[in-house]
């Protein structure tokens, strides 16, 4: 796609290529006092060039904001992987991504993780996830890297970068795909309780092999989506994309009974289309309700044979997916609720599984030609209505947008929005603080970094322990 020279200068996707620690951050408003912890995040930052690697493939870098009396500071580290270590030590990139081993690279090395999607904090261990292995064990505070963590053997193979906490028991409920193998169609599912112990761990096979990137889960059901793009072996063995748009599979989502097994399993079927993120789900009488932000094309892969999908159906917008759990069908409806490109949606967790009536998602500016940059913040309420939008200065973009409650018994939505924000024209980062409810009247504190954090994906907020 041809990109004018100022386009490509705007874009925050080059990694950066330093670990820092800022003690003293200036903080221009007031950062509110009740914010006490830690923001954490992901995303990919690879540590040496690799030609024709995808972007999804970057080394994995933290970066920490942390917020305690009204002060800030910041720490970013690379998370030593097998993979980083190696190519650390040979000074040059060993992988080409999606473990593709480059030419040179040892025979024995076969670890191509790069712990690169999200980072979240459970039954008292903060994880580095990547959907292509086990979780990465991330020392709070120092972020050191601990190494993979397999629960006591409980766990194997791959393990997704978006599991669900229920906000009622605790447990963390988990999938994988490419379950027995890269390119295959069996899924793992399982979860593992408040005390960090696996409770399940079991694998299924689905309709077809599919990037398989977020799942569903509400207080008595996990949905499984495969969409559309799928994965092959056969593509991948003869030089074309192991991942590749295939509409005409069609969609198929597996609803189970969170009691039930495998085995018990309905697969509902859908018109093609692609979703890389939840925003929430709940149990409505004898259906389940779904918020998702929804693709008609998967962005940033080909057809099988190597053909863009098409940019203006490769956008995401709000949708809402329907489940009739009555047997009468075995369709389930697709309905947008918003016109807006979108995505990164988030909730306030204690609702998640539950009906939820805020929700927020990082959005592109309808006004602005650079379609794909996400420069504002939209604010909806459980129909999808929209109660607010913060829009940046042109150029200007921010990431998913994390909540943060007041305190544990604050009123759903009562809280604050974090997000890192990307400043186009000083080419450095704010970690931007809204008030979760009034979004339009912008941050209430800006924490103000002297460097930028790239694009990257997901993070969380850890309050003080």
């Amino acid at each position: 796609m041809h990109q004018d020279a100022t386009a490509e200068r705007r874009n925050n996707i080059a990694p950066i290529p330093f670990e820092a620690d800022a003690p003293f951050l200036k903080v221009v408003g007031e950062l509110p006092r009740e914010l006490n912890g830690t923001l954490y995040r992901n995303g990919p930052n690879p540590q040496f060039d690799s030609p024709g690697a995808h972007w999804f493939v970057g080394d994995g870098m933290l970066h920490a904001f942390h917020l305690e009396e009204g002060r800030a500071s910041y720490r970013n580290r690379w998370v030593r992987t097998p993979k980083w270590l190696a190519e650390h030590d040979a000074g040059r990139a060993l992988f080409g991504g999606f473990g593709r081993k480059l030419p040179g690279a040892p025979q024995n090395l076969t670890d191509g993780g790069v712990a690169n999607t999200n980072i979240v904090f459970h039954a008292g261990k903060l994880l580095a996830l990547e959907e292509g292995h086990l979780p990465t064990e991330i020392e709070p505070g120092t972020l050191a890297t601990r190494g993979y963590d397999n629960y006591q053997g409980g766990v194997a193979g791959p393990f997704t970068a978006h599991p669900k906490v229920d906000p009622v028991t605790g447990e963390l409920v988990f999938f994988g795909y490419n379950a027995a193998g890269p390119l295959t169609p069996a899924l793992s599912y399982g979860s593992i309780d408040a005390g960090g112990k696996v409770t399940r761990f079991e694998r299924f096979e689905t309709p077809y092999a599919s990037m398989v990137h977020d799942f569903i889960v509400t207080e008595n059901h996990v949905l499984f989506p495969i969409l559309p793009l799928t994965g092959s072996m056969e593509r991948a063995m003869s030089g074309k994309p192991p991942y590749a748009w295939e509409p005409e599979k069609g969609a198929y989502v597996g609803v189970m009974k969170r009691s039930g097994t495998a085995e018990d399993i309905v697969w509902f079927r859908g018109e093609a289309c692609y979703v890389f993120h939840i925003m929430n789900a709940w149990e409505n009488g004898g259906r389940i309700v779904a918020d998702v932000m929804q693709f008609e094309e998967a962005p940033l892969f080909p057809h099988p044979d190597g053909r863009p999908t098409d940019p203006e159906k490769s956008r995401a917008r709000h949708c809402r997916w329907t489940f009739d759990l009555s047997g009468n069908t075995d369709r389930f409806q697709q309905t947008y609720l918003d016109d807006l490109t979108g995505e990164f949606p988030r909730i306030d967790d204690r609702r998640a599984g539950l009906k939820s009536r805020h929700g927020w998602y990082a959005c592109a500016n309808p006004r602005l030609p650079m379609f794909g940059a996400l420069s504002g913040i939209v604010h909806v309420d459980g129909a999808g209505k929209r109660l607010g939008q913060y829009l940046l200065p042109a150029g200007d973009t921010i990431s998913e947008p994390v909540f943060v409650e007041r305190s544990k018994d604050a009123a759903e939505g009562d809280g604050w929005l974090l997000a890192v924000v990307w400043r186009a024209r000083e080419n450095r980062s704010d970690l931007a603080v809204f008030n979760a409810t009034d979004i339009e009247a912008g941050p209430a504190a800006l924490v103000q970094l002297g460097h930028r954090v790239p694009d990257g994906f997901h993070g969380n907020w850890v309050g003080a322990q």
